[in-house]
Protein backbone atom coordinates (compact mmCIF):
# COMPACT_ATOMS: atom_id res chain seq x y z
CA UNK A 1 0.00 0.00 0.00
CA UNK A 2 2.92 2.48 0.32
CA UNK A 3 3.71 1.46 -2.63
CA UNK A 4 0.32 3.13 -3.93
CA UNK A 5 0.99 6.35 -1.86
CA UNK A 6 4.52 6.78 -3.57
CA UNK A 7 3.30 6.60 -6.96
CA UNK A 8 0.35 8.98 -6.21
CA UNK A 9 2.86 11.34 -4.85
CA UNK A 10 4.76 11.43 -8.15
CA UNK A 11 1.63 11.67 -10.04
CA UNK A 12 -0.12 14.86 -8.48
CA UNK A 13 -0.50 16.87 -5.36
CA UNK A 14 -3.60 18.40 -3.11
CA UNK A 15 -5.36 20.97 -4.17
CA UNK A 16 -6.91 23.45 -1.56
CA UNK A 17 -8.55 26.88 -2.77
CA UNK A 18 -10.76 28.97 -0.63
CA UNK A 19 -12.47 32.18 -1.66
CA UNK A 20 -13.56 34.63 1.56
CA UNK A 21 -15.37 37.63 0.84
CA UNK A 22 -18.54 39.58 3.17
CA UNK A 23 -21.57 38.25 2.17
CA UNK A 24 -23.73 40.98 3.28
CA UNK A 25 -25.98 39.24 4.84
CA UNK A 26 -27.50 39.53 8.59
CA UNK A 27 -29.74 36.80 10.51
CA UNK A 28 -32.78 38.63 11.74
CA UNK A 29 -34.00 37.60 15.39
CA UNK A 30 -37.55 38.55 16.41
CA UNK A 31 -36.37 40.99 18.84
CA UNK A 32 -34.65 42.61 15.96
CA UNK A 33 -38.34 43.53 14.53
CA UNK A 34 -39.59 44.71 17.92
CA UNK A 35 -41.03 41.36 19.39
CA UNK A 36 -40.61 38.63 21.47
CA UNK A 37 -39.70 35.35 20.36
CA UNK A 38 -43.25 34.03 21.46
CA UNK A 39 -44.76 36.13 19.08
CA UNK A 40 -43.35 35.06 15.88
CA UNK A 41 -44.61 31.77 14.35
CA UNK A 42 -41.63 29.31 12.09
CA UNK A 43 -44.85 28.86 10.60
CA UNK A 44 -45.88 32.12 8.97
CA UNK A 45 -42.88 34.23 9.40
CA UNK A 46 -39.41 33.63 8.00
CA UNK A 47 -36.92 35.81 8.98
CA UNK A 48 -33.30 34.34 8.82
CA UNK A 49 -30.78 35.74 6.62
CA UNK A 50 -31.37 39.17 4.79
CA UNK A 51 -29.59 40.81 2.59
CA UNK A 52 -27.56 44.04 3.77
CA UNK A 53 -26.84 45.26 0.26
CA UNK A 54 -28.18 44.24 -3.00
CA UNK A 55 -26.86 41.14 -4.64
CA UNK A 56 -25.51 43.13 -7.69
CA UNK A 57 -22.86 44.50 -5.05
CA UNK A 58 -20.76 41.39 -4.32
CA UNK A 59 -21.74 39.73 -8.21
CA UNK A 60 -18.12 40.48 -9.23
CA UNK A 61 -16.46 38.14 -6.56
CA UNK A 62 -18.92 35.43 -5.96
CA UNK A 63 -18.55 34.99 -9.78
CA UNK A 64 -14.78 34.38 -9.43
CA UNK A 65 -16.16 31.90 -6.52
CA UNK A 66 -18.03 30.41 -8.68
CA UNK A 67 -15.43 29.97 -10.99
CA UNK A 68 -12.41 28.92 -9.12
CA UNK A 69 -14.65 26.04 -7.79
CA UNK A 70 -15.74 25.06 -11.24
CA UNK A 71 -12.05 24.88 -12.44
CA UNK A 72 -10.97 22.81 -9.11
CA UNK A 73 -14.56 20.55 -9.88
CA UNK A 74 -13.27 19.71 -13.71
CA UNK A 75 -9.66 19.39 -12.97
CA UNK A 76 -9.50 17.26 -10.22
CA UNK A 77 -10.63 14.55 -8.23
CA UNK A 78 -12.02 14.58 -4.54
CA UNK A 79 -9.95 13.06 -1.90
CA UNK A 80 -10.54 11.86 1.52
CA UNK A 81 -14.43 12.19 0.68
CA UNK A 82 -14.01 15.75 -0.57
CA UNK A 83 -11.54 17.23 2.38
CA UNK A 84 -9.40 18.20 -0.45
CA UNK A 85 -8.82 17.38 -4.01
CA UNK A 86 -5.99 15.51 -6.22
CA UNK A 87 -4.71 17.82 -8.78
CA UNK A 88 -2.63 15.18 -11.15
CA UNK A 89 1.02 17.03 -12.32
CA UNK A 90 -0.22 16.82 -15.88
CA UNK A 91 -2.92 19.89 -14.54
CA UNK A 92 -0.64 21.52 -12.64
CA UNK A 93 0.71 24.66 -14.83
CA UNK A 94 -2.66 24.84 -16.26
CA UNK A 95 -4.80 25.05 -13.40
CA UNK A 96 -2.28 27.41 -10.90
CA UNK A 97 -2.08 29.55 -13.82
CA UNK A 98 -5.62 29.61 -13.92
CA UNK A 99 -6.17 30.17 -10.47
CA UNK A 100 -3.71 33.39 -10.34
CA UNK A 101 -5.72 34.52 -13.17
CA UNK A 102 -8.91 34.44 -10.92
CA UNK A 103 -7.07 35.79 -7.80
CA UNK A 104 -6.32 38.78 -9.73
CA UNK A 105 -9.39 39.39 -10.91
CA UNK A 106 -10.67 39.19 -7.28
CA UNK A 107 -8.89 40.87 -6.12
CA UNK A 108 -9.56 43.41 -8.04
CA UNK A 109 -13.45 43.47 -7.39
CA UNK A 110 -12.72 43.64 -4.00
CA UNK A 111 -10.83 46.66 -3.80
CA UNK A 112 -13.60 48.16 -6.27
CA UNK A 113 -15.89 46.77 -3.56
CA UNK A 114 -14.33 48.67 -0.94
CA UNK A 115 -13.91 51.67 -2.71
CA UNK A 116 -17.52 52.19 -2.98
CA UNK A 117 -18.40 50.46 0.29
CA UNK A 118 -19.50 53.97 1.87
CA UNK A 119 -22.38 54.72 -0.79
CA UNK A 120 -22.66 50.86 -0.77
CA UNK A 121 -24.15 50.84 2.41
CA UNK A 122 -25.44 54.71 2.90
CA UNK A 123 -27.52 53.48 0.11
CA UNK A 124 -28.70 50.08 1.30
CA UNK A 125 -29.60 51.67 5.29
CA UNK A 126 -32.03 54.46 3.31
CA UNK A 127 -33.69 51.44 1.55
CA UNK A 128 -33.91 49.83 4.90
CA UNK A 129 -35.14 52.65 6.68
CA UNK A 130 -38.31 52.82 4.42
CA UNK A 131 -39.07 49.34 4.52
CA UNK A 132 -38.59 48.99 8.18
CA UNK A 133 -41.77 51.09 8.71
CA UNK A 134 -43.57 48.13 7.25
CA UNK A 135 -41.94 45.44 8.42
CA UNK A 136 -41.24 46.02 11.95
CA UNK A 137 -43.05 47.19 15.42
CA UNK A 138 -40.30 49.02 16.23
CA UNK A 139 -38.26 50.48 13.50
CA UNK A 140 -35.95 52.34 15.00
CA UNK A 141 -34.25 49.28 16.79
CA UNK A 142 -34.75 47.36 13.36
CA UNK A 143 -32.67 50.46 11.40
CA UNK A 144 -30.25 50.26 14.51
CA UNK A 145 -29.66 46.29 13.68
CA UNK A 146 -28.86 46.74 10.29
CA UNK A 147 -26.76 49.62 10.50
CA UNK A 148 -24.59 47.98 13.58
CA UNK A 149 -24.21 44.62 10.96
CA UNK A 150 -22.08 46.89 8.78
CA UNK A 151 -18.28 46.46 9.83
CA UNK A 152 -15.93 49.68 9.81
CA UNK A 153 -14.21 49.96 6.30
CA UNK A 154 -10.81 49.46 8.58
CA UNK A 155 -12.14 46.21 9.24
CA UNK A 156 -13.58 45.63 6.01
CA UNK A 157 -10.42 43.53 4.51
CA UNK A 158 -10.42 40.37 6.90
CA UNK A 159 -13.47 39.50 5.50
CA UNK A 160 -11.90 38.93 2.06
CA UNK A 161 -9.37 36.08 1.05
CA UNK A 162 -8.38 33.96 -1.95
CA UNK A 163 -5.79 31.46 -0.92
CA UNK A 164 -4.31 28.53 -2.79
CA UNK A 165 -2.79 26.07 -0.66
CA UNK A 166 -0.99 22.66 -2.53
CA UNK A 167 0.07 19.56 -0.05
CA UNK A 168 1.89 16.46 -0.85
CA UNK A 169 -0.25 13.22 0.32
CA UNK A 170 2.14 11.73 3.55
CA UNK A 171 1.07 8.90 5.50
CA UNK A 172 2.24 10.47 9.71
CA UNK A 173 4.63 8.38 10.97
CA UNK A 174 4.64 9.55 14.36
CA UNK A 175 3.33 12.72 16.18
CA UNK A 176 5.99 14.63 17.59
CA UNK A 177 5.55 15.68 21.96
CA UNK A 178 8.52 18.54 21.56
CA UNK A 179 6.07 20.78 23.03
CA UNK A 180 4.83 18.89 25.64
CA UNK A 181 6.53 18.50 29.28
CA UNK A 182 8.07 15.40 30.37
CA UNK A 183 5.96 14.71 33.08
CA UNK A 184 3.11 14.94 30.21
CA UNK A 185 4.18 13.01 27.58
CA UNK A 186 4.27 9.40 29.18
CA UNK A 187 0.39 9.91 29.46
CA UNK A 188 0.01 11.19 25.52
CA UNK A 189 2.37 9.39 23.81
CA UNK A 190 0.16 5.99 23.64
CA UNK A 191 -2.75 8.17 22.30
CA UNK A 192 -0.65 9.92 19.84
CA UNK A 193 0.54 6.77 18.89
CA UNK A 194 -2.84 4.93 18.63
CA UNK A 195 -4.15 8.80 16.54
CA UNK A 196 -0.93 8.01 14.51
CA UNK A 197 -1.83 4.75 13.35
CA UNK A 198 -5.10 4.93 12.93
CA UNK A 199 -4.64 8.51 10.67
CA UNK A 200 -2.10 6.04 8.32
CA UNK A 201 -4.60 2.92 8.14
CA UNK A 202 -7.29 5.85 7.01
CA UNK A 203 -4.92 7.20 4.53
CA UNK A 204 -3.74 4.06 2.81
CA UNK A 205 -7.20 2.50 2.98
CA UNK A 206 -8.31 5.53 1.41
CA UNK A 207 -5.74 6.06 -1.41
CA UNK A 208 -7.11 2.46 -3.11
CA UNK A 209 -10.32 3.42 -3.26
CA UNK A 210 -9.49 6.68 -4.54
CA UNK A 211 -7.40 5.49 -7.62
CA UNK A 212 -10.48 2.83 -8.02
CA UNK A 213 -13.06 5.50 -7.45
CA UNK A 214 -11.21 8.12 -10.04
CA UNK A 215 -10.75 5.76 -13.27
CA UNK A 216 -14.39 4.58 -12.63
CA UNK A 217 -15.77 8.35 -12.47
CA UNK A 218 -13.40 9.26 -15.62
CA UNK A 219 -15.19 5.55 -17.44
CA UNK A 220 -18.63 7.23 -16.43
CA UNK A 221 -17.89 10.80 -17.66
CA UNK A 222 -16.96 8.72 -21.10
CA UNK A 223 -20.37 6.88 -21.18
CA UNK A 224 -22.34 10.50 -19.93
CA UNK A 225 -20.71 12.33 -22.97
CA UNK A 226 -21.86 9.77 -25.32
CA UNK A 227 -25.08 9.66 -23.58
CA UNK A 228 -25.57 13.71 -24.29
CA UNK A 229 -23.84 13.71 -27.82
CA UNK A 230 -26.38 10.99 -28.76
CA UNK A 231 -29.65 12.76 -27.48
CA UNK A 232 -28.13 15.90 -29.15
CA UNK A 233 -28.01 14.65 -33.03
CA UNK A 234 -31.12 12.62 -32.03
CA UNK A 235 -33.17 15.99 -31.58
CA UNK A 236 -31.29 18.54 -33.26
CA UNK A 237 -32.91 19.63 -36.77
CA UNK A 238 -29.80 19.32 -38.41
CA UNK A 239 -28.74 16.43 -36.99
CA UNK A 240 -24.71 16.16 -36.79
CA UNK A 241 -23.06 19.49 -35.03
CA UNK A 242 -19.52 20.21 -35.38
CA UNK A 243 -19.25 21.63 -31.58
CA UNK A 244 -20.97 18.11 -30.80
CA UNK A 245 -18.12 16.26 -32.59
CA UNK A 246 -15.65 18.92 -30.42
CA UNK A 247 -16.50 17.86 -27.63
CA UNK A 248 -15.64 14.60 -27.29
CA UNK A 249 -12.18 15.32 -29.09
CA UNK A 250 -11.77 17.99 -25.97
CA UNK A 251 -12.94 15.32 -23.96
CA UNK A 252 -10.61 12.96 -25.33
CA UNK A 253 -7.91 15.47 -24.41
CA UNK A 254 -9.03 16.08 -20.91
CA UNK A 255 -9.01 11.80 -20.46
CA UNK A 256 -5.63 11.95 -21.16
CA UNK A 257 -4.63 14.32 -19.12
CA UNK A 258 -6.70 13.37 -16.09
CA UNK A 259 -5.86 9.61 -16.40
CA UNK A 260 -3.16 9.30 -13.69
CA UNK A 261 -3.95 6.00 -13.15
CA UNK A 262 -2.73 4.70 -16.32
CA UNK A 263 -6.30 3.31 -17.51
CA UNK A 264 -4.67 1.76 -21.05
CA UNK A 265 -7.92 -0.09 -22.01
CA UNK A 266 -10.14 3.27 -22.24
CA UNK A 267 -7.54 5.45 -23.24
CA UNK A 268 -7.04 2.50 -26.32
CA UNK A 269 -10.71 2.64 -26.74
CA UNK A 270 -10.82 6.38 -27.02
CA UNK A 271 -8.09 6.26 -29.14
CA UNK A 272 -9.98 4.15 -31.58
CA UNK A 273 -12.58 6.61 -31.50
CA UNK A 274 -11.16 9.18 -32.71
CA UNK A 275 -9.39 7.57 -35.33
CA UNK A 276 -12.78 5.73 -36.80
CA UNK A 277 -15.35 8.64 -35.88
CA UNK A 278 -13.34 11.65 -35.53
CA UNK A 279 -12.04 11.87 -38.98
CA UNK A 280 -15.02 13.25 -40.67
CA UNK A 281 -16.15 16.53 -40.40
CA UNK A 282 -20.40 17.27 -39.04
CA UNK A 283 -20.98 18.16 -42.87
CA UNK A 284 -19.48 14.62 -44.28
CA UNK A 285 -21.55 13.15 -41.74
CA UNK A 286 -25.10 15.02 -42.37
CA UNK A 287 -24.20 14.34 -46.30
CA UNK A 288 -23.73 10.67 -45.62
CA UNK A 289 -26.68 8.55 -44.12
CA UNK A 290 -24.31 5.38 -43.81
CA UNK A 291 -21.62 7.52 -41.83
CA UNK A 292 -24.12 9.14 -39.83
CA UNK A 293 -25.10 5.19 -38.40
CA UNK A 294 -21.75 4.51 -38.11
CA UNK A 295 -21.45 7.43 -35.90
CA UNK A 296 -24.49 6.87 -33.78
CA UNK A 297 -23.49 2.92 -33.69
CA UNK A 298 -20.03 3.93 -32.53
CA UNK A 299 -21.14 5.86 -29.87
CA UNK A 300 -23.72 4.27 -28.72
CA UNK A 301 -21.05 1.29 -28.10
CA UNK A 302 -18.32 3.11 -26.51
CA UNK A 303 -21.14 4.80 -24.27
CA UNK A 304 -22.31 1.20 -23.08
CA UNK A 305 -18.71 -0.12 -22.75
CA UNK A 306 -17.63 2.76 -20.77
CA UNK A 307 -20.61 2.26 -18.12
CA UNK A 308 -19.86 -1.70 -17.97
CA UNK A 309 -16.03 -0.85 -17.49
CA UNK A 310 -17.36 1.51 -14.40
CA UNK A 311 -18.99 -0.88 -12.66
CA UNK A 312 -16.01 -2.93 -13.09
CA UNK A 313 -13.42 -4.26 -10.28
CA UNK A 314 -10.38 -2.05 -10.89
CA UNK A 315 -8.16 -3.89 -8.76
CA UNK A 316 -5.75 -5.51 -11.12
CA UNK A 317 -5.14 -1.65 -12.62
CA UNK A 318 -5.00 -0.01 -9.33
CA UNK A 319 -2.24 -2.76 -7.85
CA UNK A 320 -0.98 -2.39 -11.47
CA UNK A 321 -0.64 1.47 -10.78
CA UNK A 322 1.38 0.65 -7.37
CA UNK A 323 3.90 -1.68 -9.15
CA UNK A 324 4.24 1.63 -11.38
CA UNK A 325 5.38 3.65 -9.09
CA UNK A 326 7.76 1.28 -7.27
CA UNK A 327 9.73 1.15 -10.91
CA UNK A 328 9.70 4.49 -10.63
CA UNK A 329 11.23 4.85 -7.85
CA UNK A 330 13.70 2.03 -8.22
CA UNK A 331 15.37 3.78 -11.31
CA UNK A 332 15.34 7.21 -9.45
CA UNK A 333 17.20 5.71 -6.69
Amino acid sequence: MDQLLQALTRNGVLLSVSVRYWRAHKQLKPEDIGLEPDQVSARLISLGHKRLLPKEATAAMALVESRAHALVEANTFPFLNGLTHFLPNTKLEEVTGKLKELAAEFWKAEEKFIEHYARLRDDSVGEWRSMARKLSADPDRLIATIEASFPPVARLERFFGFETQLFQIAVPERLGLDLVSEESQQQLVAARQQASQEAAHRIRQETERFVADCVASLREQTATLCHEMLESIRTSETGVHQKTLNRLVKFIDRFREMNFAGDADMERQLDAVRQELLTRTAEEYRDSATARQRLVGGLTRLAEEARQMAKQDATELVQRFGGMGRRKFHLAA
